[in-house]
């Protein structure tokens, strides 16, 4: 899609959100309701109250309280989770001014919170909820070797508190050539990359100085409080927070694995474009893969990509997803939807594909007890289509956040 399309798309998309109506009870209901905890239901129903799932089942046996709005779809899926992306931060102008996923001043920052950076209102963010998106992992991306922390967020609300459903959600590191520094600075290798990110860990564990007084003698009292950047990576240390490491080549998820092994810390992989060649120590790792976009141009870190990852982790038995990543160029972000249409034609099964941006998706940023399926107790996010979501002639025919309408399109 050149730019000019992008820009009508986008402001055809927010004169349909704008005008949505903003129920907190609807029932929707589907030719095929596609709830990723149990077999597909054909000609069923979604109800919704409150903001929650309140039932879901066959419309012959799912009756649908008086009162409420009924919508209908011919195919109903959760509401597509996109585990990995920068937009909010990342503008779709692609000017310095909407450009706050990376701050270059220094190699290491995981004290940088997503939450700080991030735009609610970017248009990125209403076209991907035009496809479906209502759920975004978003933060801090690549070109830094810690380039600061992720946050969730639904693809709804006028300020960041209002979106944010995770303010802290993981910490963003990144090995390989995209976070090395030019003209003598450091990282300049990869040796020195990881020798950098041990001695951040490191330094974390070890205890504050004591205060003193003007002649140096310790004085009695609390510990002078920790840095920011020691506090997250404590909390890093703690397992409170997962490290996200970005890595593509072999060789650089193996230091990864290293890594995770030596510290003892929660390890999410993020792209490993070349993780089929190592299945084994990925599954022996127990880590989960946020795996690059089918897509992705194959050049560079990505030259050995290949459309059938994902068919070749879920063979191996390796929990994945599918992010949308980032793009350096306009507009600035692909579609989860798009990506996985691709995985499920090359090697993945349907259902698999489908999970792997929803369910799965879920999961691997931490919330599959919230969003993810469409289970009673969770949260009222649906996506609708007018035909197979992974059809190229299909279309978000409407989508429902927490029980809100946000869009929908006549049938």
């Amino acid at each position: 899609m050149g730019i000019t399309g992008f820009l009508v798309t986008v402001a055809a998309t927010a004169l349909c959100f704008g005008t949505a109506a903003q129920a907190q009870d609807v029932a929707i209901k589907g030719d095929e309701v596609h709830t990723m905890a149990g077999p597909m239901i054909a000609d069923g129903v979604v109800v919704i109250k409150g903001g929650k799932i309140v039932a879901v089942g066959p419309a012959s046996s799912t009756p649908i309280p008086e009162g409420l709005e009924v919508i209908e779809a011919k195919v109903v899926t959760p509401g597509l989770v996109d585990a990995r992306t920068v937009v909010g931060l990342a503008g779709y102008m692609n000017q310095p001014q909407d450009q706050d996923q990376l701050d270059e001043s220094a190699p290491v920052q995981p004290q940088l919170r997503a939450i700080d950076g991030y735009n609610p209102e970017e248009a990125l963010v209403a076209w991907l909820r035009g496809f479906g998106v209502t759920t975004i992992h978003t933060g801090h991306g690549p070109g830094a070797l810690v380039s600061g922390q992720t946050m969730v967020a639904k693809t709804v609300g006028k300020t960041a508190d209002e979106a944010v459903i995770v303010p802290q959600a993981m910490v963003a590191a990144n090995l390989g050539p995209s976070a090395l520094a030019e003209g003598g600075k450091a990282p300049g290798t990869r040796a020195k990359q990881m020798a950098m990110l041990r001695q951040a860990l490191l330094a974390a564990k070890q205890p504050e100085a004591p205060k003193a007084d003007k002649k140096g003698q310790e004085k009695a009292g609390p510990d002078k409080p920790p840095s920011l950047d020691t506090q997250v990576m404590r909390d890093v240390l703690a397992r409170k927070l997962p490290l996200l490491v970005t890595a593509h080549r072999a060789q650089d998820i193996m230091s990864a694995l290293r890594l995770r092994e030596e510290f003892g810390i929660d390890l999410v992989l993020d792209g490993a474009a070349e993780a089929y060649l190592l299945t084994d120590e990925i599954k022996a790792a127990g880590v989960t893969v946020i795996l690059h976009p089918p897509m992705a141009r194959q050049y560079g870190e990505f030259e050995n990509a290949s459309f059938t990852t994902g068919a070749v982790l879920r063979a191996a038995g390796i929990p994945f997803a599918y992010q949308s990543g980032y793009e350096g160029y306009v507009p600035k972000t692909r579609v989860v939807l798009f990506e996985a249409g691709i995985a499920a034609a090359n090697g993945l099964a349907w259902n698999d594909a489908l999970a792997s941006i929803t369910i799965n998706a879920a999961n691997a940023i931490g919330l599959g007890k919230r969003i993810g399926s469409l289970e009673v107790g969770k949260d009222g996010d649906v996506a609708l289509f007018d035909g197979d979501p992974f059809e190229h002639t299909s279309h978000s025919a409407g989508v429902v956040i927490d029980g809100k309408v946000v869009s929908t399109i006549a049938q």
